[in-house]
């Protein structure tokens, strides 16, 4: 039986570690052939502190049978993505999927800071690392997916909902993907190809592992410390989820949207390496909700998970009801377009 996407050729841009590995991974493994794309290279780490490398991500699919090409490219530089996207024009005469996934902002958001403190020079680096990359990749590799009149672009970003992500920047530059992909759905609306966003959920990436001193093998050492680490899923559950949306023959329908990957496995019937389907917020909603339905002060957990939920939804009206009872719970007036959230987070 033929790999779902045989003779497939895919760019996975931040292919490094995290949740491009693992896309680049279960590209391959599906059948495409994919080009890793990244900064990090054996020699000269792009990134403070991280190990990881485009030809160790390449290594790991040649090791099970795939085809997987390693390219060192800065994706801020117009230049650089032009003559990759020739390259893979020349070599393969094609380009099915293009994975968006450039990001390295952990180690420089702010997250304490409020806009009028952040380091500006910072912030306009990220944007352009983070964000402009993305639109740079996409600008220079669809236009192999339009003249073929066929093809998937995906952005990875960090949740679907409309509202606030918690600090600015992050914020900014998450928000703005799902915007991307949703505006260029739009202009490639009389085309085949389709452009959506997608989000993992907690990631257990490699710096998440070493944050909570544990390896994949034994991860689940790590749940009695954490209780929302019992959901955490591994990067493998996102590439899971970009195989499955390319395979799908009906993907035209979900040109524009926002997906989490969690949903699309219990839409697609895909399951993490262990065989599970982690779902982040239905765990953590489960064990609010006993808190949430009583009298006395929330624990300090669950008031952070209500705040971030209810900054999160807070603008839709699909949830509008249960952000109203968050706030409540809370303590929280609703001022403008909801906001307000009296007493600090």
């Amino acid at each position: 039986m033929a790999s779902p996407l045989e003779g497939q050729v895919a760019l996975v841009a931040g292919a490094t570690r995290a949740a491009g590995r693992g896309i680049a991974r279960e590209l391959a493994a599906a059948g495409a052939k994919v080009y890793c794309t990244g900064r990090s290279v054996r020699g000269a780490a792009a990134t403070p502190g991280r190990p990881e490398t485009i030809e160790e991500t390449a290594e790991l699919i040649e090791a099970v049978g795939g085809q997987a090409v390693a390219v060192r490219v800065d994706h801020t530089v117009e230049a650089e993505v032009e003559a990759l996207a020739a390259r893979i024009s020349a070599d393969d005469g094609r380009l099915d999927i293009l994975v968006n996934d450039i990001w390295g902002g952990d180690e420089v958001i702010d997250r304490g800071a409020p806009f009028w403190k952040q380091d500006m020079a910072a912030a306009r680096a990220l944007v352009d690392q983070a964000l402009f990359s993305h639109w740079i990749t996409a600008r220079h590799c669809a236009p192999m997916m339009v003249e073929a009149n066929r093809g998937l672009i995906v952005e990875v970003t960090d949740g679907n909902d409309p509202g606030y992500r918690g600090t600015l920047l992050f914020d900014f530059i998450k928000s703005g993907l799902v915007r991307l992909a949703y505006e260029m759905a739009w202009d490639l609306a009389s085309t085949r190809v389709t452009a959506l966003a997608l989000s993992p959920g907690f990631l257990r990436s490699e710096a998440m592992l070493e944050r909570f001193g544990v390896a994949e093998a034994n991860w689940r050492d790590a749940v009695a410390n954490d209780a929302d680490f019992a959901e955490s899923e591994t990067p493998r559950y996102v590439g899971r989820a970009v195989a499955a949306l390319a395979a799908d023959p009906k993907l035209r329908a979900k040109a524009g949207g926002a997906y989490f990957a969690a949903d699309l496995a219990a839409e697609y019937g895909f399951t993490d390496v262990d065989g599970r389907q982690p779902q982040f917020w239905q765990s953590v909603l489960a064990r609010l909700e006993p808190q949430l339905a009583g009298d006395g002060e929330l624990s300090p957990p669950a008031r952070m998970h209500a705040a971030s939920r209810y900054q999160r939804l807070h603008l839709s009206a699909t949830h509008a009801d249960e952000a109203r009872a968050l706030a409540a719970r809370l303590g929280w007036k609703r001022l403008g377009a909801g906001l307000q959230p009296v007493g600090g987070l």
